[in-house]
């Protein structure tokens, strides 16, 4: 529990005055650069305060000066601040639309160009989602989504969402598949508990849906690459 502490006191005794100074300064500026860097790095602050160790390879294979799709499995909810700030260049990522709702919190994710996305089911919400999507890669910017769309109770993987490849077939962005492990222990589905250890994160060669006929054979290509990262238990 003492981890858990340290990491919420040093995102929110960091994340406070960040905000105060940044978020004005982002709006004033129209460039939301700084807001995201000084995040990152209260992020990576405060997984060390914790104990969480992130170890990463493969981070050479990702294209430079192009905007991709990094798509990863989801153990935890240490993923994403594991993940987020190992990815090089400036990220945005699906996130439920109720985050955006959090007071400061969410509008530092809307300034950052973050995707909120419904849980409805809807053909609508699906498209509106893939839509802002493509806008925020057209900026440059990459995508970052965790595909099963839930975080994994056990660790093995769960169904891949098909959104993703969606949006990535019609924009055409390279896909990065991701691996990750070590953090479903650290700090389980249901539980706030974390305990110190190493997450690890492995970044593949990138996919170009050019070369997929569908997007179920890409889909079908990102889901191996994910799992030849993971250990064989978790590879369902």
């Amino acid at each position: 529990m003492i981890s858990a502490v340290t990491l919420l006191f040093t995102m929110v005794g960091l994340g406070v005055p960040a905000a105060v100074f940044f978020i004005p300064w982002t709006v004033l500026t129209g460039n939301a650069d700084a807001l995201y860097k000084v995040s990152q790095w209260i992020t990576r602050t405060a997984l060390r305060m914790a104990r969480v160790r992130v170890e990463v390879s493969g981070i050479e294979r990702v294209p430079a000066n192009t905007a991709c799709i990094f798509l990863a499995n989801h153990v935890s909810n240490l993923d994403p601040p594991a993940l987020i700030p190992r990815i090089p260049g400036r990220t945005s990522a699906f996130l439920k639309r109720s985050l955006m709702k959090i007071p400061i919190l969410g509008y530092g994710f809307k300034l950052g160009d973050f995707v909120p996305v419904d849980r409805d089911g809807s053909v609508e919400s699906a498209k509106a989602g893939v839509e802002a999507a493509r806008r925020v890669l057209e900026k440059g910017i990459h995508i970052t989504t965790f595909v099963e769309g839930t975080r994994s109770p056990d660790g093995r993987m769960l169904p891949f969402k098909k959104g993703p490849f969606y949006l990535a077939m019609e924009a055409g962005a390279p896909c990065v598949p991701v691996s990750i492990h070590g953090t479903e222990s650290m700090m389980k589905k249901g539980s706030m508990r974390v305990h110190p250890g190493m997450a690890h994160i492995i970044f593949h060669p990138p996919l170009y849906p050019r070369d997929f006929a569908t997007r179920e054979e890409l889909m079908a290509s990102v889901r191996a690459s994910i799992a030849s990262g993971l250990p064989e238990w978790m590879r369902a």
